[in-house]
């Protein structure tokens, strides 16, 4: 990794900072969910009122102040517009005098870091509308696309799904046409990051394997932060074969591991069998999930989810047993298994049957027609939902 870690200062510019749109988030929980997952937001507020104010970031700072129910300091305020007034009126006057005396690289340059400082300060239209001008200004492949991801990561800052998808399909049409290796790789850890962030862990899982070996994009994230990502996706979206194949056997991913001991346990808990350690640690993952702003929206499907996965894996290697002992197996009590395998054989989600009376679990292995069709309802059922999600974003 320490050849990857040496890309980071050659990488693209941590603007926006999506640090901070984390902490916003985690402001924005309630009182009572941030006291509950030990969450300081006294400290956190401070952080980022800190942050905002040494960076000048005057339209950040009326947000902020909305948000949060904060009076706005007006001196405070005047002074952050009269720096971004002062700098702006730099860059604009740097714009001028490389249309005049520069060629068309000098030019875009100077465009760029008017784009940059826009985006710095969090002036979400004026950047809108400057990073316009500056594509329509702009020749070159590779830095149409460095442009369509400064778009992307404000889109990810300002939870504006719209920018997201516009810029990445402008992305991956540029790349056919000839983006470099580098830009191809980080576009597919945009695109996962991005499909995460609308629970298609499937398409998350397929672009972040892809990169583990390669990841550059550190303005969107670190390398610890991205091998979380992709073993929490990775482990919802790809059978046992190709678990074990790409993550338990995974070279780059196993030595990450040592630095990240809850995801260890989490993978080889599931993958050996131990289902009791397995609930602790999908336990500390969903509190993880509540804390992190892509994926909270997701955390009671995602838990769910590997819930049910857990328990057919189990099911699968018997034709029969007992409550008591698949309760014991996940170290919770006979009612409380009784209870989830209820509700989760009633949904279609797991294909057995409980003998209440003799305290039995029957697994209910359907054929392959059966289990064809299942397979035609569930993704007919994700196609439905992915429409119901575009056509929020779409306006006719």
């Amino acid at each position: 990794m320490a050849a990857l870690e040496g890309l980071e200062e050659a990488g693209l510019s941590k603007i926006p900072d999506l640090g901070l749109a984390q902490k916003r988030f985690l402001l924005a929980l309630p009182k009572t969910r941030a006291l509950e997952l030990k969450v300081d937001q006294n400290k956190i507020k401070e952080e980022l009122l800190d942050q905002i104010k040494a960076g000048y970031m005057a339209e950040l700072y009326k947000e902020v102040c909305v948000e949060l129910n904060l009076p706005v300091n007006n001196s405070v305020l005047e002074e952050m517009q009269g720096k971004n007034k002062e700098e702006l009126d730099r860059l604009t006057n740097a714009i001028e005098l490389a249309e005049k005396n520069e060629g068309e690289s000098e030019v875009r340059e100077a465009m760029v870091a008017k784009c940059e400082y826009l985006t710095s300060i969090g002036d979400k239209e004026s950047s809108l509308e400057m990073l316009k001008k500056t594509l329509e200004k702009t020749n070159t492949t590779g830095h149409k696309l460095d442009l369509h991801f400064h778009l992307i990561r404000l889109g990810l800052f300002f939870n504006d799904n719209k920018i997201i998808t516009v810029n990445l399909d402008a992305a991956k049409i540029l790349i056919e046409q000839g983006g470099d290796w580098d830009r191809r790789n980080r576009l597919k850890v945009y695109t996962g990051l991005y499909a995460m962030s609308v629970r298609d862990f499937k398409g998350a899982a397929d672009n972040f394997l892809d990169t583990v070996s390669t990841f550059t994009s550190y303005e969107l994230m670190d390398y610890h932060t991205f091998i979380k990502y992709t073993i929490i996706s990775s482990m919802l979206a790809l059978d046992r074969k190709d678990l074990t194949k790409k993550v338990v056997e995974g070279a780059d991913i196993n030595e990450q591991l040592h630095d990240l001991p809850l995801f260890k346990s989490y993978i080889f808990s599931l993958h050996n069998a131990q289902y009791a350690e397995f609930f602790v640690a999908l336990a500390e993952v969903e509190d993880i999930f509540k804390l992190d702003r892509l994926l909270a929206a997701h955390t009671f499907y995602y838990v769910r989810e590997m819930r049910i996965r857990s328990y057919a894996q189990l099911l699968e290697s018997y034709s029969s047993l007992t409550l008591h002992y698949m309760a014991t197996s996940f170290g919770v009590s006979d009612k409380f298994i009784d209870r989830e395998l209820s509700r989760f054989i009633a949904a279609g989600a797991l294909n057995a049957k409980i003998d209440k009376v003799g305290g039995i679990i029957q697994t209910n292995r359907p054929d392959q027609k059966n289990w064809q069709y299942q397979a035609v309802i569930k993704q007919g059922d994700l196609l439905l939902n992915r429409i119901q999600k575009l056509s929020r974003v779409i306006t006719i």
